[in-house]
């Protein structure tokens, strides 16, 4: 049997999913003793691995490179999957859903909707179901949350909370969260709805340069939501007529192995369960190799590194 095979079918073996009272999914760690990736607790009875695979990455691969790379990732100790039908007009969901099938019972499942009243969000949910062929996600989230606008149609009469509510109700979620890339909005979810996580950029150069996101996740902890990270790798906004060798990342990411060690190991000591790397398989990859041997920083580190980046250009300027 190749190494693949083996280590998948010695993964699945000791696990099988559990359904607690009224169809509850309990996902399970599927990180055994020696894995690479290290696992953090998310909420309740959940460890994710501290790097999940963001679905965007299979945008452009043929179906079997798609499922190679989630096997790959598998063996490596990722059990966090993260996906959105926005993802190249649902081209990530179509190839994720068939590379997850022989794992789908031990993995975590993330996916977000963009739609903001409950009709239109029930069908981007009952499709993304049916694309990523499971009949229930880990994790559903309110997806880009931006503006005051955004949050009110979510919350207001009809909106799509009421939509996501009934899903977990009849058991096609487990947790809810939302992503977002302002600080404002994020703070305005917040203080809506008790959400079990959230999706928010946690970036060296945001934190040094602009303050920009401490005190969404000081709020989070407070109310004892969980992390989710974006952007670890992301350094600034890609420069005036620079060649933008990376097609899925609207920003210059980190591709120099010394700088994104610098950048992972940041993101992983903000206290955050885990990260998600830019949509490119090579930063992928290079994202689980820096996780694999991670280390928390130090005081003296962080301020050192701080100090580091604080002329670069931020993503998010306050």
């Amino acid at each position: 049997m190749k190494r693949r095979g083996f280590l998948a079918a010695t993964l699945l073996a000791p696990f099988v999913g559990k359904r607690e009272g009224r169809n509850t999914f309990r996902p399970m760690n599927m990180n055994p003793a020696g894995a690479l990736i290290p696992t953090r607790p998310y909420k309740h009875d959940v460890e994710l691995s501290v790097i999940g695979m963001g679905g965007i990455v299979l945008l452009g691969m043929a179906r079997s490179e798609a499922s190679n790379a989630v096997s790959e990732a598998v063996d490596r100790g990722v059990n966090y999957f993260d996906v959105a039908p926005s993802y190249g007009n649902g081209e990530a969901e179509d190839k994720l859903g068939p590379a997850l099938a022989p794992y789908r019972s031990n993995v975590f499942l993330a996916c977000k909707t963009m739609a903001r009243g409950a009709v239109e969000a029930e069908a981007e949910l009952v499709r993304s179901l049916k694309r990523l062929q499971t009949d229930h996600f880990d994790l559903y989230q309110f997806h880009a949350v931006t503006t005051t606008a955004d949050v009110n149609q979510v919350f207001s009469p009809g909106g799509a909370m009421e939509a996501v509510a009934r899903a977990r109700d009849a058991g096609k979620i487990r947790f809810i969260g939302f992503s977002a890339h302002s600080e404002m909005a994020a703070l305005a979810m917040m203080a809506h709805y008790h959400f079990d996580s959230l999706l928010f950029p946690v970036n060296l150069v945001c934190y040094a340069r602009s303050n920009f996101g401490p005190a969404v996740i000081e709020q989070a902890k407070k109310k004892g939501v969980a992390r989710l990270a974006l952007k670890m790798l992301a350094r600034s906004p890609w420069p005036d007529g620079a060649h933008r060798n990376y097609p899925q990342a609207w920003y210059q990411p980190i591709d120099d192995p010394e700088e994104a060690r610098k950048a992972v190991r940041f993101t992983l000591s903000e206290d955050v369960t885990a990260a998600i790397p830019p949509g490119d398989i090579g930063l992928f990859r290079l994202a689980m190799d820096l996780a694999s041997e991670f280390s928390p920083l130090s005081s003296g580190e962080r301020a050192a590194l701080v100090e580091e980046v604080r002329s670069i250009n931020s993503l998010f300027p306050l």
